[in-house]
């Protein structure tokens, strides 16, 4: 009889972890999604959308993979396979923040409206700073030579303050991981 029970009890824990599983889900697909200004945002036909489009076309060679404390290693962005001397590309609206040489490779750093940065690197500048640009624009041509590939590739970043966040999230690709809570 007690095992019986025990069963019974086991069997609705998991029921009920499975619902709390899935209204987090629906919660998340239900946010709304981060929107720009409109007289900033622009359609473009390298995008997934008004907002945000894709920086080069080209696959992910290495994902984001953020350190556990902000001075331990860490993949602070993502890598993006492309041909060298191909044109890179505003992931969104914004002002140019930096266009320069930082530690001898080309940088292009973009203010966004919502507060985020978005970095692109090794990118030789077509624009300077205080440049506004729309999502799509191009902001430089791509150069080979960034350590963490075998082949020319583009590494995306993106800030909130001093946080490091996955660039991917912009377009609606982040991993999305759920994390226990404490036990009521």
């Amino acid at each position: 009889m007690r095992a019986g029970l025990v069963l019974a009890s086991l069997v609705a824990m998991r029921f009920r972890a499975v619902r709390v599983c899935l209204a987090i889900a629906v919660a998340v697909v239900a946010l709304p999604p981060v929107a720009m200004p409109a007289h900033l945002a622009s359609a473009s036909q390298f995008g997934v959308g008004p907002e945000y489009v894709w920086p080069v076309v080209g696959p992910i060679v290495n994902p984001f993979d953020p350190p556990a404390r902000p001075w331990l290693p860490g993949h602070r962005g993502v890598d993006l396979s492309a041909p060298a001397s191909s044109p890179v590309r505003a992931a969104a609206a914004g002002v140019v923040w930096f266009a320069g040489q930082v530690a001898t490779r080309p940088v292009v750093s973009i203010a966004h409206p919502n507060g985020t940065r978005t970095t692109y690197e090794p990118v030789q500048p077509v624009v300077e700073v205080g440049d506004e640009v729309s999502a799509g624009d191009i902001i430089g041509l791509l150069q080979a030579g960034h350590a963490g590939c075998h082949e020319p590739c583009l590494h995306w970043g993106l800030r909130q303050g001093e946080a490091y966040l996955d660039p991917l999230s912009l377009l609606g690709l982040a991993r999305v991981r759920l994390l226990p809570t404490p036990a009521t």
